[in-house]
């Protein structure tokens, strides 16, 4: 999934002021926190009903934006994702991994709405959460409450900045194509320098409502790129003739974290919740969570398979490369890639925000040259997207790293873990049994997707590139 229109600390900021707006209202849950110490949790006290929300979204709407992140570049890895797992595990592996991702986050949103409880205040974000976590759990943890923030933040800056990696080589990638089915040859990293400056350009735009429309023109976009894909795949008839019911084990790892990395949106779902009209909507066996992260397996789950069934090992990284010289598939890619370019800028606009709100803006507050300051560190974000892609012009590679080494934790391993520490001094006897039982087996698949995945990427980037 792509998390990119949304921070850390909610929707982000288009206040033109550098994001003081989203700072103070990060701060001012920061002084909550900590202005409570030990006290029990409340039953007389309704987080729900304390939030006050100037714009709420109703619960389709809601929906509407867990579909929209779905759409992002992660479903078209998804054949490829299925290439190294095969028909049969893939299919059966993705509604798995698609049902932990999920339990993960209704773990994180119910952990959420205890801690809003237990600490008096509306709502939280991410970072404040686990902060939160550790000072309400057992005392040899609560030291470490304070660098709970500034971990999760690293992990989310690596995805946003990962994510806006993978965006620039998607692009580059897809634009490449195709220029070469005009007949020119030319290297993926030329194609990253020549829309370097345009990537600048559109980063430097500082109000999120500008860049909305065109966000929303890449949505369209992107959906009727899946018409041109399923009439490409459905074409000619489809035959298992050559598929692998199922991959090595050593291929495992990539199809993991290529699913996880397309999957995962926890950096949406409590901004998501948060703003919500009926934010208790959002949870429950028929919530809007379950019913969206439905229809988005089924989604990924539908175009991995028959991609795979069509095109075999000869998939590419990006199911859109292997479009034929047709003018409708080179109109396609060039109409993806277009959409990608809007979402690259939101993605940096996310990081930006992330390192300006948390780290940059409170030690420059009175600095006559904010403004510099943040025009800054937006070409610099761009910069760094820019050479780690020329580093690792690699899409797979890129997204099974990102899945490895941001999702599995955020998605998967700290829900369980903050869980865990919440729950020690709360339960006992036999349910404290099985949330120990449940939330090591979590965290161990979560580390394992971590430790595996981020090593098996790196050595392939090593072999490739070094």
């Amino acid at each position: 999934m792509d998390n990119s229109t949304y921070n850390n600390t909610g929707f982000v900021g288009d206040d033109g002021k550098g994001g003081k707006e989203s700072h103070e209202k990060s701060r001012s849950v920061e002084l909550s926190i900590k202005s409570t110490n030990g006290f029990q949790a409340s039953d007389d006290y309704e987080p729900y009903a304390h939030r006050d929300v100037q714009h709420p979204l109703t619960n389709s709407e809601t929906m509407v934006h867990l579909l929209k992140v779905a759409l992002g570049t992660g479903i078209f890895a998804m054949p490829n994702a299925f290439n190294h797992a095969g028909y049969v595990v893939g299919f059966i592996g993705t509604i798995i991994l698609g049902s932990i991702a999920t339990y993960c986050v209704h773990i994180l949103v119910n952990l959420h709405y205890e801690l809003c409880k237990w600490k008096k205040v509306p709502s939280m974000n991410y970072p404040r959460l686990a902060e939160a976590a550790l000072q309400s759990g057992p005392e040899s943890l609560q030291r470490y409450a304070s660098i709970a923030p500034h971990v999760i933040n690293i992990f989310l800056l690596t995805y946003q900045i990962g994510s806006s990696c993978i965006y620039v080589v998607f692009m580059a990638t897809n634009l490449r194509a195709l220029i070469v089915a005009f007949g020119l040859n030319i290297d993926v990293r030329l194609v990253m320098v020549i829309i370097l400056l345009p990537l600048i350009l559109i980063n430097w735009v500082r109000k999120l409502k500008y860049l909305a429309p065109f966000a929303t023109i890449g949505n369209i976009i992107t959906i009727g790129s899946f018409g041109v894909i399923f009439y490409y795949v459905f074409r000619e008839p489809l035959t298992f003739e050559g598929k692998r019911p199922y991959a090595t084990l050593s291929e495992f790892p990539m199809f993991f974290d290529t699913v996880l990395f397309a999957l995962e949106a926890i950096g949406v779902i409590m901004p998501l919740e948060n703003e919500m009209k009926n934010p208790k909507d959002f949870r429950g066996v028929t919530g809007i969570l379950n019913r969206a992260m439905f229809v988005i397996v089924s989604l990924y789950i539908g175009l991995g398979f028959v991609g795979y069934i069509r095109y075999g090992a000869d998939i590419e990284s990006t199911i859109t490369i292997n479009l034929p010289n047709e003018m409708l598939a080179q109109v396609a890619k060039a109409m993806i890639a277009l959409g990608v370019f809007t979402t690259h800028a939101i993605a940096c606009f996310v990081a930006v925000d992330i390192a300006w709100t948390e780290y940059i803006y409170k030690r420059i507050e009175k600095s006559e040259r904010k403004l510099l300051w943040e025009y800054a560190l937006r070409t610099g974000v761009v910069f760094i997207t820019f050479i780690l892609a020329v580093a690792i012009p690699n899409l797979g590679l890129f997204i099974s790293l990102m899945g490895a080494l941001a999702l599995s934790t955020l998605g998967i391993l700290f829900p369980a873990f903050l869980e865990t520490i919440y729950k020690w001094n709360r339960t006992s006897g036999y349910t404290k049994a099985i949330i120990i039982f449940r939330n090591i087996l979590i965290c161990m698949i979560g580390l394992a997707g971590f430790v595996i995945g981020t090593l098996l990427s790196l050595k392939e980037i090593i072999k490739t590139y070094l």
